[in-house]
C-alpha cells in the first residue's frame, strides 16, 4: 500500500484464470454489496495470467488489477491478499458459484473479532447440479472429517471457496500453499494458532462457465489429504509408530518362547520376524514424529508445546547414546549367544526355530541401538538454532 492510498475496511478478492464469462457479474453483485452497505472498500481481482481479456472486463468495471505471475490457485490468493487495502478480505471464485452480493453475515462476523469466518455450503445449501456428487459425498466429507479429527477447530466444510478473515491475521500465518491445498492451509494454520474462527451458511450455485473448472479432483484431493497428513506428524507418524511398536514388543514377548498353537495354527518364528519389523518400523516412525514436531516448532509452523519441550529437555545426545549403546550390548550378547549355540554343534547344522529365537532379537536390539544413536545426534543437530550458548531453550 502507497502513502496516497487510504486504508478501507474491505476487499472482496477474486482469484482469475479465464474467468471472462463470468468475471463482470460476479465484480458486478460485489460493487452492488459495498454500494447498499455502505462499506469502504474495493474489488480486486488477482489475476492468474488471463488470456481471454478478463483483465480488461476488470478495468472497465472499475475493478482493481494485480497480476499474480506465479502459477496456482493458492499463489493467486497470497497475493492478492499481500495487495489488499482492506482490514478484512472476503475472498471467492469468480465463476458466479457464491453471489458476492451476499456477505452481510460475513462482516457481521468479522466485526465482531473473528479472524477467520468459514462459509458452509453443507447449512447454506447446494443447488441441483452445483456440487458433483463425488465431491458432496465423498471428497468433502471424509477431507473435513480428517481435518477435524486432526485439528480441531468449528469449521465443517474445510474447502468453501468463500471465507472472509482479517488481513493482518492471515498475513501473520505465512501460507505458502501454491495450489488448492491453499485453502486447507489457512484453516490449519488458523486453528494452530488459535484464532479466533466461526461459520455462517453460504449458498452453492453451479458456475457460469461453459468450460471446465480448474479443480482436479483426485489430484487435488490428494493435495489436500497430503497437506492434512503433513501438518499432522502425530496422526502420520506417533500414532501409527505406536501400535505398531507395542503390537511387535508382545508379539516377540509371545513367541520368544517357544512356538504358539492357536486355534490348529502353529505360529513360530516367522510371525516373531515380523513382530521384530513391527518394533522397528514403530520405533522410527515414533522418531520421525519427534523430529517433526520440534523442527515445526523450531520454524514456528506449530505453537510451542511445554510437555513436549519437557520430555525432549530429557532426551539428551548422551542418554541417547547412552541407551543406544546398551541395546547395541544387548544384541551383541544375544549374537554371542547364537554363535556359542552354533559352537555346540561344531558349527554345524541348526534347528532354525532354535538359532532365529537368539538371532531375530538380537538383530532388533542392534538396530534400536543405532535407530536411537543417530536419532539423538539429529535431534541435537535441530536443536542447534533452537538452544542459546546457555542450552536453554530460546
Amino acid at each position: 500500500m502507497t502513502l496516497n492510498e487510504a486504508p478501507l475496511e474491505l476487499s472482496i478478492l477474486m482469484p482469475c484464470l479465464n474467468e471472462a464469462e463470468t468475471l463482470a457479474l460476479c465484480i458486478t453483485k460485489a460493487q452492488a454489496y459495498l454500494v447498499r452497505s455502505g462499506i469502504e472498500g474495493e474489488v480486486l481481482i488477482a489475476d492468474n495470467g488471463s488470456t481471454d481479456g478478463s483483465q480488461a472486463i476488470a478495468i472497465g468495471l472499475v475493478a482493481r488489477v494485480v497480476a499474480i505471475h506465479d502459477r496456482g490457485y493458492g499463489s493467486a490468493l497470497r497475493g492478492g491478499i499481500q495487495a489488499a487495502r482492506g482490514r478484512f478480505v472476503i475472498m471467492g471464485d469468480s465463476d458466479d458459484s457464491y453471489d458476492f452480493s451476499r456477505l452481510d453475515l460475513f462482516m457481521e462476523q468479522l466485526r465482531a473479532g473473528h479472524a477467520l469466518v468459514m462459509g458452509n455450503r453443507f447449512k447454506g445449501g447446494i443447488k441441483p447440479g452445483a456440487m458433483p456428487k463425488l465431491h458432496r459425498y465423498l471428497g468433502n466429507p471424509v477431507l473435513t472429517a480428517i481435518g477435524r479429527l486432526f485439528f480441531g477447530g468449528p469449521c465443517g466444510d474445510f474447502h468453501c471457496g468463500l471465507r472472509g478473515f482479517d488481513r493482518a491475521a492471515i498475513l501473520a500465518l505465512d501460507l505458502q500453499a501454491p495450489g488448492m491445498e491453499f485453502a486447507s492451509e489457512m484453516v490449519v494454520k488458523s486453528i494452530i494458532h488459535r484464532l479466533r474462527i466461526t461459520e455462517v451458511p453460504t449458498v452453492l450455485s453451479p458456475d457460469g462457465r461453459t468450460r471446465p473448472p480448474h479443480l482436479r479432483s483426485w489430484r487435488d484431493g490428494w493435495r489436500h489429504l497430503r497437506f492434512l497428513l503433513l501438518f499432522s506428524p502425530r496422526w502420520l507418524f506417533l500414532y501409527p509408530g505406536f501400535v505398531l511398536f507395542v503390537v511387535g514388543i508382545l508379539g516377540m514377548a509371545w513367541l520368544l518362547p517357544g512356538p504358539r498353537p492357536v486355534l490348529g495354527v502353529i505360529f513360530d518364528i516367522n510371525t516373531l520376524f515380523y513382530a521384530s519389523l513391527a518394533v522397528v518400523v514403530g520405533a522410527h516412525s515414533i522418531f520421525f514424529w519427534v523430529f517433526a514436531k520440534r523442527y515445526g516448532m523450531r520454524e514456528g509452523m506449530v505453537p510451542p508445546d511445554p510437555a513436549f519441550l519437557a520430555i525432549v529437555r530429557q532426551l539428551t545426545l548422551e542418554r541417547g547414546l547412552m541407551l543406544g549403546g546398551a541395546l547395541l550390548l544387548v544384541g551383541g550378547a544375544l549374537g554371542i549367544a547364537a554363535v556359542s549355540s552354533w559352537g555346540s554343534v561344531a558349527f554345524g547344522a541348526l534347528s532354525p526355530a532354535r538359532a532365529m529365537r537368539l538371532v531375530i532379537p538380537s538383530g532388533t536390539a542392534i538396530l534400536l541401538g543405532f535407530q536411537i544413536g543417530y536419532g539423538a545426534f539429529f535431534l541435537g543437530v535441530l536443536d542447534i538454532r533452537a538452544l542459546d550458548v546457555r542450552g536453554r531453550d530460546r
